[in-house]
């Protein structure tokens, strides 16, 4: 008995000893597991993708040269703003998009007397800047656009805001004075897309004026989101009845199909993505991040207009769009942030440049090389169109001049023969 009970005690020791010898580790000190983070680059990319993508799809759906001849701007506009309203009602009730909603005190007699009248002028700004892609090229679209601020500096004034100085007003100036270098130089300009772009600017310069005064009030701050949500109702009524005073009477269901519903679907989801991403691109980066990839998304569709749809665009073009992106960029920044800016920047990204060309010689010669190589395509390219289009001018006037020639020698053989 004595050694069955030794056996059982030395079991009982050796299992303690086991225990005292494993580590006890405090709750506090268990890792806990880190999520994945997106870099802000990424939003800015898919941003300035889907605002490239809205602007090309519409100008390809609405154009009759080379697109698909549908020129039904308003009924487009409407499509995209019954589809917004939709989802934004839908995310409201499905997702934490839309959790701004319960901040904003928003009733009746705010929404009569401030929302509708935005919709109103977001309607009139959407409408007018999709009838201009029925007649200018997207490349002088956005050379007009740069106008904007010009716009919204002077609405501002209108709606009783702070008078602009004089420093204002000549910093503006810059912007005004290459537009007008752009337009100059626009070899397919059309008085009517003009003014249709003008009004469109100008429109949308009221609605943001109008918006940043209803923001002031801190009850009434919202995202880009929750702005799409109470102004989509109203805005796709206003233009549902403009649509059925104007093109209800043309349009069929041909034209309709011709398109192709899933088309417009796509067309209309690339639109309310893009307001999704605004929100996401706000949450992420600064006013400085948000100016620069404005005026970088601007350029890379300039680029992207001459060198794949093929819009002539003259160096005296390129020349004064230069200037005004130059305006846009100290009008937003001012002098001293930029001086700020530049002078960080530069310093870093020379010295991360020279330990890349440190590492990887051949590679920074090659991206020296693709870069020079890059823009000797992009002057090449302005350079054809424009001559393409002015040879293709030249050619059509001569031959309305040799037809009426032919019909005006004929004419005069049969004075001549009839004596």
């Amino acid at each position: 008995m004595s050694s069955s009970n030794d056996t059982t005690e030395d079991k009982r020791e050796h299992l303690v000893s086991e225990n005292r010898d494993d580590p006890i580790l405090p709750v506090s000190n268990v890792p806990t597991p880190t999520r994945p983070t997106i870099p802000p680059a990424l939003y800015v990319i898919v941003w300035i993708a889907l605002s490239g993508s809205v602007i090309l799809f519409n100008k390809k759906i609405l154009d009759k040269e080379k697109g698909l001849n549908f020129p039904f701007p308003i009924f487009l506009t409407t499509w995209h703003l019954v589809f917004a309203t939709v989802m934004t009602q839908v995310l409201a009730r499905t997702s934490s998009l839309l959790d701004g909603l319960k901040t904003v005190k928003m009733n009746g007699k705010v929404y009569l007397r401030a929302v509708v009248p935005i919709g109103f002028f977001f309607s009139l700004s959407l409408i007018c800047s999709n009838q201009a892609y029925l007649y200018l090229s997207v490349s002088f679209i956005q050379m007009l656009k740069a106008t904007t601020p010009v716009a919204v500096l002077l609405a501002g004034w209108a709606l009783g805001k702070d008078r602009p100085t004089s420093r204002t007003f000549g910093n503006v100036s810059i912007i005004v004075l290459g537009v007008v270098i752009a337009s100059y130089g626009e070899i397919k300009f059309v008085m009517v897309g003009f003014i249709f772009q003008a009004l469109g600017v100008a429109f949308e310069a009221t609605r943001l004026a109008m918006v940043e005064k209803l923001l002031n009030s801190p009850e009434y701050k919202m995202d880009p989101l929750v702005s799409l949500y109470y102004f989509a109702p109203v805005c796709a009524a206003m233009n549902f009845i403009i649509f059925l005073s104007l093109e209800a009477s043309t349009i069929t269901l041909d034209d309709i199909f011709r398109v192709g519903p899933f088309v417009l679907v796509i067309n209309a989801l690339v639109a309310f993505a893009l307001n999704v991403s605004v929100v996401f691109l706000i949450g992420k980066t600064s006013s400085l991040v948000l100016t620069l990839c404005g005026v970088l998304k601007d350029i890379l569709l300039v680029i992207i207009s001459v060198a794949w749809i093929h819009d002539p665009v003259k160096p005296l073009q390129i020349f004064g769009y230069s200037i005004a992106l130059g305006g846009l960029v100290y009008y937003k920044l001012g002098a001293d942030k930029i001086r700020e800016h530049y002078g960080r920047l530069s310093k870093e990204g020379a010295l991360r440049w020279n330990e890349y060309g440190t590492k990887y010689p051949a590679y920074r010669k090659a991206a020296v090389f693709g870069v020079c190589a890059f823009f000797v395509l992009i002057i090449f390219f302005s350079y054809s169109n424009a001559g393409a289009a002015e040879i293709s001018g030249q050619v059509d006037a001569a031959v309305r001049a040799g037809v009426n020639h032919i019909h005006s020698k004929r004419g005069l053989e049969a004075v001549i023969s009839y004596f």
